[in-house]
């Protein structure tokens, strides 16, 4: 009787131990967690585009302020630009009235001229007839014009004194006007040359600015729709996190309702295992021994550790070579006719050819002079120079544009040079081929 007490007791704790398996439970759990994983690894994909759309917004808002800077820039070069412009026609205009003065000066003189040949000859007339130096009247008559003759007839020593006064006088005044008249086309040359170069100026900023206009309406197009696309991923990523959490309160509940039953089994079994023995005990007349089965699960966490390594950074190279201190501004510039000559300018990257030159020399602790004097001209004459075939980096390199030495820039090597360019502003050009190589006219100075 003992031994069958025995074989249904170890039946009911089989029997019960089936039940605390829960299989179906276990797979249930087992499918959500899978779920889970896949959920998590979504959203790390989702939240890995969304950092990366991130990224190329505020890379796109950082080009899109560095090309509102650029069209500031140029906009104020245009303006500058135009007044330069407009000063020059002013002082074309007045240049002109200036020659248009010295021509009818000139015709008077002429006029004047006429009148003093035919005394001339009257009085040359009047000494032949008297018996007079004849070498006058031939230096009269041998001469092509009548400047031609004043040339002549102030080396005949036989001229008298009166005669000698008119000459003296006619040459002077022919010399004087002459003088004027060829200062005065030079400066009109040189005025037209110079308004013919800033309306190219002025063509070519417009066409930058529309350039650039079109670039930031692409950028603006590009920052919405990647503002779209991050909105569309941060929403899949909120509507995936809904479904994870779900999935955690089913899970939880699960267990939840696992553990429940685990317990009441538990508890069932033990209630049973009690019945059974005393029902032995009655049984057999005898003390049952009693079952005692306990099992306990005990998961440990893992725990996990992190070394927190701070950043660090290497510091920025620093520039000390006036060939390349100035490729900061390329791309963030703009040509101006007589601008960088104050502070504001050199702000707002508003240079020309001369003024970034000086600039660039600064940086690299070089005075080239004033500032507020500094020009093609005064930078010929600030270093030494030396032939073109010995041309070095930072060499200073001139070029014949609308007058001569009309432009500067600093040699890079390589036929290159680096300068304030009216079409690009600070920009790196090629001086061996095209446009540059026909305008370079050999001054190289060496500071």
């Amino acid at each position: 009787m003992k031994k069958k007490m025995l074989l249904l007791n170890t039946t009911v704790l089989l029997g019960l131990g089936g039940v605390l398996s829960t299989p179906a439970y276990a797979s249930t759990i087992q499918d959500m967690e899978s779920q889970k994983s896949q959920i998590q690894n979504q959203r790390q994909d989702v939240q890995s585009n969304i950092k990366a759309a991130s990224d190329e917004l505020t890379r796109l808002q950082a080009e899109q302020d560095q090309m509102k800077a650029q069209l500031e820039r140029l906009t104020l070069a245009e303006e500058e630009n135009n007044k330069k412009a407009e000063k020059t026609e002013a002082d074309i205009k007045e240049t002109s009235k200036q020659v248009e003065q010295l021509e009818k000066e000139i015709k008077l003189l002429q006029e004047k001229l006429e009148k003093r040949n035919d005394i001339l000859k009257d009085r040359a007339r009047s000494m032949q007839e008297s018996g007079g130096n004849v070498e006058y009247l031939q230096v009269l008559l041998g001469s092509s014009s009548f400047s031609d003759f004043v040339d002549r007839a102030l080396a005949v020593s036989t001229i008298v004194d009166a005669d000698r006064g008119i000459l003296t006088e006619t040459k002077n005044m022919q010399d004087e006007l002459k003088t004027k008249q060829a200062d005065v086309k030079s400066k009109l040359a040189s005025l037209e040359n110079m308004k013919a170069e800033l309306d190219e100026m002025t063509v070519q900023l417009a066409a930058q600015k529309k350039q650039k206009d079109a670039l930031a309406k692409e950028l603006k197009d590009k920052e919405a729709k990647n503002e779209e696309l991050k909105a569309s991923l941060q929403s899949k990523d909120s509507s995936l996190a809904n479904e994870q959490s779900t999935l955690e309160q089913n899970i939880k509940d699960q267990k939840a309702a696992e553990e429940a039953a685990r317990k009441a089994a538990e508890q069932a079994a033990k209630e049973a295992a009690k019945k059974a023995a005393e029902q032995a005990q009655k049984a057999a007349a005898a003390p049952a021994e009693k079952a005692d089965s306990s099992s306990s699960a005990k998961a440990e966490a893992p725990k996990a550790s992190s070394n927190d390594v701070a950043p660090t950074s290497a510091p920025a190279p620093k520039a000390s070579n006036v060939v390349t201190v100035g490729n900061r501004w390329i791309g963030n510039s703009a040509y101006v006719f007589g601008g960088g000559r104050s502070q504001s300018d050199i702000n707002h990257g508003l240079f020309d050819c001369s003024s970034f030159v000086h600039w660039a020399y600064a940086q690299v602790g070089v005075n080239l002079g004033p500032l507020g004097s500094v020009s093609t001209e005064t930078l010929k004459h600030a270093g030494t120079q030396v032939s073109s075939s010995q041309m070095q980096p930072g060499d200073l390199v001139f070029f014949d544009t609308y007058k001569k030495d009309g432009h500067v820039g600093i040699y890079v090597g390589g036929g290159k040079f680096i300068g304030a360019q009216s079409s690009t502003g600070v920009a790196i050009a090629n001086m061996s081929s095209g446009y540059w190589k026909q305008k370079f006219n050999g001054r190289v100075v060496r500071i």
